[in-house]
């Protein structure tokens, strides 16, 4: 009998690459499998302690001056400046002279340089993720480590890591390029040809990491395949004389072109790691993928929500606060939430990681769900922002991050593709906690194998099954009717990698229920409104509800065993829309949690927390005391920078008009009022704040000391 069953289930698998297999081996499991299960256990919350001086991190924050970071005329003093400061050390043991972070203390640092601009977010980041750093950590040699590590720690060595190229761009392993071991005058050499592009850092790097595929035809080293080597700058025959110019955000990115020899001894972790490129890549980004991007996300999201909370109590349109405008609170709460989804996964993921996990297909949904989430926040804020969006000047803190988006979006594999081929498509053979056993039977021909787990997967899905039959816990219960929905889905075999919109919608389910876990997660450590969690929670599972539909009614004769899971949609209900942003605007505890790991001091986000800081009894401290000034601050707030026009240019300075004040320099932070209102609010009168009558400076007001920003 299992004979017949094991031939059936071998038709239905479809043929599986090596650079397949690999990935699937790569990393393990967390709450992905769990969910799966149909049962959860969070880990513990992760404590740790702050390695990288707080000093230093403001120090860069605040002397950052908003110029371009690349293409500049400064010598790339940005970039120097965080190679030569350690901020590209973040991934290096000490011992290297490295400054090893936590997991959670790393997106915590790259989430507020980001929350400054995200090209510096971006250039901090590629050394702290996916290349020589932390390889030559995990893989290199002795001797590379020796070489390499203090200079990468240092800023002696800039890096960059080369894999994409003209045909392989989210398909990594495509058309990559080739390599050939040679022999010439008696010595074996490795001959690469290389067309590298879209390589952050490439313009600027001294040292890089390439990848290619390495044929032997000769069989001198009897080793082939993908293939890790280093390169530094100079090396005869590289060509490093073209960037590109992403959304022109202002981040070094270009081209890695030439062909030259190397020999073996560049290959991270010498001969021996000859053709395992692609697991090393793969282990790598298994973590990687869910730190980086969704720090970046979380840094435009916090921005971009922390603004509008402020923004809209100060704006006015027909004679009224855009915060008292129904069409303006409905978006706010699709901002609120989903940036708390984004804060909240982020804390969970990171923890997972910093547990010592490597979970593949959750690193995939973060940086997924981040990025895509990330885009709406700042589209509905783009929409609240209105003209002071659009127009570029001291006074617009969402134009940066816009630009931005599309770029995290598109890199470490496209979010099109992850979403639909990789969240679920891997998903289900990874996270599942029998399928993927069942594979490696067939794949090893043992029938043997295949009857003990096809009988563990057998039990599994009937008892799911039954269990999807009753009432339950809403969340749970929902998990439960996943997994349930999964073990069907599954049946499908190889025709699900061409089923990419049903692959596509399993995908936005499982996410959806990890981001849910990821609230309650968030909600157990810090608090912050019981009340939005639930309506972040009945969102998501409403939202899970019409996929499931959709996908059942999608389904085949199957589709008849899964009706009792089809359940009726909840309509939006405005009152509770309502009543979701009085709690938003009135539960400070929100507003700080938002507030936490992004730069807010001498910046328009500090004007907009200074013009709203209020007695208790609701009036504004700045417009009691001084209303000359407060009138001024906000005309700073909703104006936008103004040109001089081209006929005009030769005036002696040119000059930018924002409200009735010339500035040099549109990038200029225009500060001249604000130790005027902090002498304003400091000298203000006895206020009484947590039941005790005290006087506090603004600092101390909006929590604006170095170790709150």
């Amino acid at each position: 009998m299992y004979r017949a069953i094991f031939n059936i289930i071998k038709g239905k698998i479809p043929k599986i690459s090596s650079t397949e297999l690999i990935a699937l081996r790569s990393g393990n499991t967390s709450i992905d499998r769990q969910i799966l299960q149909g049962k959860i256990k969070f880990p513990k919350n992760f404590e740790y302690k702050n390695k990288f001086p707080e000093k230093k991190l403001n120090e860069l924050l605040v002397s950052y001056d908003n110029s371009k970071i690349y293409p500049n005329n400064n010598n790339n003093y940005w970039i120097d400046y965080l190679a030569k400061n350690k901020f590209f050390s973040f991934l290096i043991d000490e011992k290297h002279d490295g400054i090893k972070l936590t997991v959670n203390e790393l997106s915590d640092t790259l989430t507020k340089i980001s929350s400054v601009d995200p090209a510096l977010g971006v250039i901090t980041m590629v050394p702290n993720s996916l290349g020589p750093g932390e390889l030559l950590t995990h893989y290199g040699t002795d001797q590379q480590k020796d070489k390499y590590l203090k200079g990468l720690a240092n800023g002696e060595y800039v890096p960059c890591f080369g894999l994409t190229g003209p045909n392989n761009g989210s398909d990594a392993t495509g058309q990559i390029d080739e390599g050939e071991v040679i022999e010439e005058m008696g010595k074996i050499k490795i001959r690469v040809k290389l067309n590298k592009r879209y390589i952050t850092l490439a313009p600027v790097a001294n040292l890089m990491g390439i990848a290619f595929n390495l044929k032997d035809p000769n069989n001198l080293l009897g080793k082939s395949g993908i293939t890790v080597a280093l390169i530094e700058r100079g090396h005869p025959g590289l060509i490093q004389d073209t960037h590109h110019n992403p959304l022109d955000v202002g981040f070094p990115n270009g081209t890695i072109k030439g062909e030259f020899d190397i020999s073996v001894e560049d290959v991270i972790g010498g001969r021996e790691n000859i053709g395992n490129g692609w697991k090393m890549l793969m282990e790598c980004l298994s973590a990687g993928r869910g730190i980086s991007l969704p720090a970046t996300a979380n840094a435009s999201s916090k921005v971009a929500a922390f603004g509008m909370l402020n923004y809209i109590k100060v704006r006015k349109q027909f004679n009224l606060p855009l915060s008292k405008m129904e069409a303006i609170q409905e978006k706010v709460n699709k901002i609120v939430m989903n940036t708390w989804i984004i804060q909240s996964s982020v804390k969970l993921t990171n923890d997972i990681l910093d547990h010592g996990n490597s979970p593949a297909v959750l690193s995939a949904i973060m940086k997924q769900q981040c990025t895509e989430r990330g885009r709406i926040v700042l589209n509905e804020a783009m929409d609240i922002h209105a003209g002071g969006s659009i127009c570029l000047g001291y006074s617009n803190f969402l134009e940066k991050f816009y630009k931005a988006a599309p770029i995290g979006i598109t890199v470490e594999g496209s979010n099109t593709l992850t979403r639909s081929l990789i969240v679920f498509g891997q998903g289900l053979n990874k996270s599942h906690p029998f399928i993927f056993p069942v594979l490696e039977s067939v794949l090893k021909d043992s029938v043997n194998d295949f009857s003990k787990e096809f009988n563990n997967l057998l039990s599994h899905s009937i008892g799911l099954y039954f269990k999807s039959l009753r009432f339950g816990n809403e969340l749970s219960q929902h998990i439960v009717n996943f997994a349930n929905l999964t073990n069907f889905v599954a049946l499908k075999g190889g025709a699900l990698k061409a089923e990419q919109m049903l692959s596509g919608d399993m995908a936005d389910i499982f996410s959806n229920i990890y981001l849910c876990l990821s609230v309650d997660y968030y909600g157990e450590i810090y608090g912050g409104s019981e009340k939005l969690s639930k309506y972040i929670k009945k969102n998501l599972i409403n939202e899970n509800q019409v996929i499931m539909n959709r996908v059942i009614d999608n389904l085949g004769p199957e589709r008849f065993l899964l009706q009792h899971m089809k359940k009726k949609i909840e309509n939006k209900n405005y009152m509770e829309e309502r009543e979701i942003f009085q709690e938003i605007i009135n539960n400070k505890d929100i507003e700080r949690e938002i507030k936490k790991n992004i730069y807010v001091k001498d910046n328009i986000l500090h004007d907009l927390e200074t013009i709203n800081i209020n007695f208790p009894n609701g009036e504004s401290m700045l417009e009691l005391n001084d209303k000359n000034e407060f009138h001024r601050l906000k005309e700073r707030i909703i104006n936008v920078d103004e040109f001089i026009n081209k006929e005009n240019e030769d005036s002696k300075e040119k000059k930018n008009i924002t409200g009735d004040k010339m500035v040099v320099n549109r990038n200029l932070t225009i500060n001249s009022n604000i130790d005027k209102i902090n002498t304003i609010v400091q000298n203000a009168k006895a206020t009484t704040i947590a039941t005790t009558k005290v006087k506090l400076p603004i600092e101390k007001l909006v929590g604006a000391t170095e170790s709150h920003y």
